[in-house]
């Protein structure tokens, strides 16, 4: 299973998609407070359907909270559109951590700087970066047909 991690989540619609991918996909989702948005709110469920009461989710009230629950660090990734080594270029296992920032900045060179392993999704030069709900899907589909050939 995969662990998909939202630091400060900041629009429902976003969060919903990416937990209705969890579900699709089996991984696991963790919530990151603060939110932008009630857990709770109605297009939150709406994003996520009828699918939300099959979701693996876990919420911490900060990065600390997070980061206690991890067994292995190095097996923790951070999607950066500042990061140089690519997700292509990445061996996932089953049991990654796939972390993402809020929708409005990424996340923090705070937390940046916790972790080493930091990961881009390779795009033109045209855009700065991805939707996260795109970027997140990127990211499980590419580890997961990894985790597939093994």
């Amino acid at each position: 299973m995969l662990n998909v991690v939202l630091v400060e989540p900041e629009i429902p619609n976003n969060t919903g998609n990416i937990g209705r991918l969890c579900v699709g996909t089996e991984s696991k989702l963790h919530l990151i407070h603060p939110f932008g948005f009630v857990i709770n709110d109605a297009n939150l469920k709406r994003s996520g359907l009828d699918y939300w009461v099959h979701l693996d989710v876990t919420e911490y009230q900060n990065v600390e909270e997070w980061m206690n629950v991890i067994p292995d660090k190095s097996r923790v990734f951070l999607m950066s559109s500042h990061a140089t080594h690519s997700i292509y270029e990445n061996e996932f296992q089953d049991g990654d951590w796939l972390v993402f920032g809020k929708e409005s900045r990424g996340l923090s060179q705070e937390v940046l700087d916790l972790f080493e392993n930091h990961l881009t999704i390779p795009m033109s030069k045209l855009i700065r970066s991805f939707n996260i709900a795109n970027s997140v899907a990127f990211v499980v589909g590419e580890a997961k047909r990894q985790i597939a050939l093994k």
